[in-house]
């Protein structure tokens, strides 16, 4: 595997140096999107963090990354749809680094399909991937890490507040996942254990690429729907990840918070008038613009 070309700057948080130094943090589904900006960002902040997922390759093409910037990263690949796994994975990252401070619960997947053609077997693999399989890595580092040690977990939803209108079986189980949250923050307080959830609108992101010809032409409009009429950047997700990672959310616990650009709120009625200030926070210095909003 060829070492990737070296960026001009590092990372750009906005978060103080060495924020999670001597921690461990894990992020599910690192290898791409969201997940990879966010292993990337903790890797610069001073944790070392494990990337897991279900394809190595890509996951070790991030910890390249991460290594090349001067961070330390670990990768192990399995499915968390698969109970087995999750427990033997749980376990053999723990022997290897210690306790787990943070998890980031970011593995998922879905398709666009309108409710009447969602067949069983694929209504129950997507809550599969985007709520069961979280569940199960909650659990395990729970049960075998954070009931003993504290933590914070982070946990990935959607904007699922007015329902998800093409994507009906993502939004149950992100809307579930976010119920979850609220649960677990409440059973596992006791052992100083916070768990809280971001639930992101459209961000430009590698999974915007994954949808088919028919959903191109709707993706570049979905700015127009958005308040401050732009999609979001990968690094303005985990910036508040890891702010709900940090001590300075220590009273922080049991919460969904939107990342949408204000779309989940108002009315068709009203009209959004054009919006000319809103300035991105372009942080994640490996940040890869979407085929589908180039141009």
């Amino acid at each position: 595997m060829s070492a990737p070309s070296r960026p001009a700057a590092g990372y750009r948080s906005v978060f103080r140096p060495g924020l999670f130094a001597g921690q461990v943090h894990w992020v599910t589904g690192g290898g791409s999107g969201i997940g990879r900006c966010v292993a990337h960002e903790l890797a610069s902040l001073g944790a070392t963090v494990v990337v897991s997922g279900r394809k190595a390759d890509k996951l070790e093409r991030v910890a390249a990354e991460i290594a090349e910037d001067g961070g330390r990263c670990a990768t192990i690949a399995f499915d968390i749809r698969d109970e087995d796994a999750v427990k033997t994975g749980v376990a053999k990252v723990l022997a290897e680094h210690g306790p787990v401070a943070g998890l980031v619960n970011n593995a998922g997947g879905q398709f666009p399909s309108p409710l009447a053609a969602i067949g069983k077997k694929g209504f129950e693999a997507v809550v599969a991937n985007n709520l069961t399989g979280g569940f199960l890595m909650m659990r395990e580092l729970f049960t075998q890490c954070m009931e003993t040690h504290g933590g914070a977990i982070v946990n990935m939803t959607a904007d699922f507040r007015n329902g998800m209108p093409g994507m009906g079986h993502s939004g149950a189980a992100r809307a579930g996942m976010s119920n979850l949250t609220k649960t677990a923050a409440f059973e596992w307080a006791h052992a100083g254990v916070r768990v809280n959830a971001v639930a992101p609108g459209w961000i430009a992101s590698s999974g915007m690429d994954t949808y088919g010809p028919a959903m191109q032409p709707l993706l570049k409009k979905l700015k127009s729907a958005v308040p401050l009429k732009r999609v979001g950047l990968e690094a303005e997700v985990s910036g508040v990840i890891c702010f709900l990672l940090s001590p300075a959310a220590a009273f922080v616990s049991g919460i969904t918070v939107p990342i949408d650009g204000a779309a989940s709120l108002g009315s068709a009625i009203f009209p959004l008038p054009e919006a000319s200030r809103s300035a991105p926070f372009d942080g994640f210095h490996r940040a890869v613009v979407p085929e589908v909003f180039k141009g």
